[in-house]
């Protein structure tokens, strides 16, 4: 009897160590974090002062702000202009270049001189649903809440 309990005492230590998480290897300041091929995180100030560009490899500012929601998850980047105005930016409309310290927005040159545009002074108002639905959808984009909604609906009408 004892011969078998620690032979399934042995067992059971063998698993738990074969099973441990490794810690995550040490990144390099400034370099986009991805263990496990996790998409990348970056840090708020190798965003900030970005590049944007659109279709073209047009520039058209860079980031000067960043907006979080109340929960904390990032949903806008604030692009300032050559001209000094400042535009809203979805997050998932931009993909990062850390590297080239670059910021990439796939829309045509047309479409970006239409986008609403402001000053410091007259900051919009980024989480009622009207100018969240409306900066989407400039970008082709839907708000995450609306996705989750439309996930929802869809489940209950197959």
């Amino acid at each position: 009897m004892t011969r078998y309990l620690f032979s399934s005492l042995a067992v059971v230590l063998a698993a738990g160590v074969a099973t441990a998480q490794q810690p995550a290897p040490a990144v390099q300041p400034g370099t986009p974090v991805q263990p496990g091929g996790a998409v990348a995180a970056y840090r708020a100030k190798d965003i900030l002062g970005t590049k944007v560009a659109i279709q073209s490899n047009t520039a058209v500012g860079t980031v000067d702000d960043i907006v979080f929601s109340a929960g904390g998850d990032v949903e806008y980047l604030i692009v300032a202009t050559q001209d000094g105005k400042l535009t809203t930016v979805p997050w998932a409309a931009a993909t990062f270049n850390p590297a080239q310290k670059t910021a990439v927005v796939d829309i045509p040159v047309e479409r970006w001189r239409t986008f609403p545009t402001y000053t410091a002074q007259s900051y919009p108002q980024f989480f009622t649903p009207t100018y969240r639905t409306e900066v989407y959808r400039h970008y082709g984009l839907t708000p995450a809440e609306f996705r989750r909604l439309d996930r929802k609906i869809d489940r209950r009408n197959p």
